[in-house]
């Protein structure tokens, strides 16, 4: 079954072709012959009753510096398309939580992925407080005394901002250190969003594992290791991939979490998992599948698109 699909994203010009998984989620499209359109959120508007965007035909191919083209863009309600991928990056903040009311509009005509109410209400760091055996001890305030109790009970701990991503302005604390009260102040006078603690978890040094499910099933995994010097293992940051396998304790965490994907329209997830610990699950924009096909050879583009094709037939 042929579907229209629009991936609304970032920019596509600067995406690595190597390893973007919007890239690879569109290429992967246009060999099941899928027609596929492009449009920035920006592009996005309501109006009188209805959802548009401004949407440009696209294609996409495997060489770099020519790995795009776009055609003649055309305004057209979002409901003429089968599926609509919610893939631009966060940060998470008022302007990317209006994107997803916009496309609650339309999710009794179009599959949107992942769905916009659950991707509004499921955000990284918090989706894993349903998870609390699940989870390294965590703080999450915008109170200093809580976050220096907090440091005084677990020693080292790291600091991050609630909504960040990709590693940015993530610190980690040692039990003798001073600088909480600094970077405290450094935090809550650009943002009004609170902080998030946990206890450092050692076993980073060895990797942060990206397992990815495909709704609610583990399909396999990446290990990301710091580069030399560094805490964090973001890819963004210098952190190496490196193939691994799933252990019973990654089992043991998405057979927990796995059913509650599925029944929340998380088909695409990426959760991240340090030692024996559940850290982050992220549902905004995930990576990572172009890695994993590299090292063990499966098609993770091919299973959420199968995926998506049968809930598309069952929505028809």
């Amino acid at each position: 079954m042929a579907l229209k699909v629009a991936f609304q994203m970032d920019p596509i010009g600067p995406v690595n072709i190597e390893a973007d998984s919007t890239f690879r989620l569109a290429e992967e499209a246009l060999a099941r012959g899928h027609e596929i359109f492009y449009y920035l959120p920006d592009q996005m508007f309501y109006r009188e009753g209805e959802v548009y965007a401004e949407v440009s035909p696209l294609t996409v191919r495997r060489v770099k510096g020519d790995h795009f083209e776009l055609g003649e863009a055309v305004v057209r309600p979002l409901t003429e398309m089968d599926v609509v991928w919610l893939r631009q990056d966060p940060p998470f903040d008022m302007h990317y939580i209006t994107t997803t009311h916009l496309l609650d509009r339309i999710s009794d005509k179009t599959l949107v992925v992942n769905d916009p109410f659950w991707v509004r209400n499921c955000p990284e760091k918090l989706m894993v407080l349903d998870f609390p055996d699940l989870t390294p001890p965590t703080a999450i305030a915008r109170n200093l005394a809580t976050l220096k109790a907090f440091k005084e009970d677990h020693g080292d701990i790291i600091v991050k901002p609630l909504y960040g991503n990709g590693g940015a302005g993530v610190f980690k604390l040692t039990k003798d250190d001073r600088n909480l009260s600094s970077l405290f102040e450094t935090f809550t006078g650009f943002s009004r969003e609170p902080l998030i603690a946990q206890k450092f978890l050692p076993a980073v040094s060895a990797g942060d594992k990206r397992v990815i499910l495909v709704d609610g099933e583990p399909v396999g995994a990446i290990n990301r290791v710091p580069a030399a010097g560094e805490t964090r293992s973001n890819m963004h940051v210098g952190g190496k991939p490196e193939k691994v396998a799933l252990t019973e304790r990654d089992l043991e965490i998405c057979a927990k979490i796995g059913p509650t994907l599925k029944e929340k329209g998380l088909i695409f997830v990426g959760i991240d998992v340090i030692g024996d610990w559940l850290t982050e699950i992220n549902v905004t924009s995930p990576t990572g599948i172009q890695e994993l096909e590299r090292f063990d050879g499966i098609n993770v583009a091919g299973k959420i698109w199968e995926v998506i094709e049968g809930k598309r037939a069952a929505q028809t």
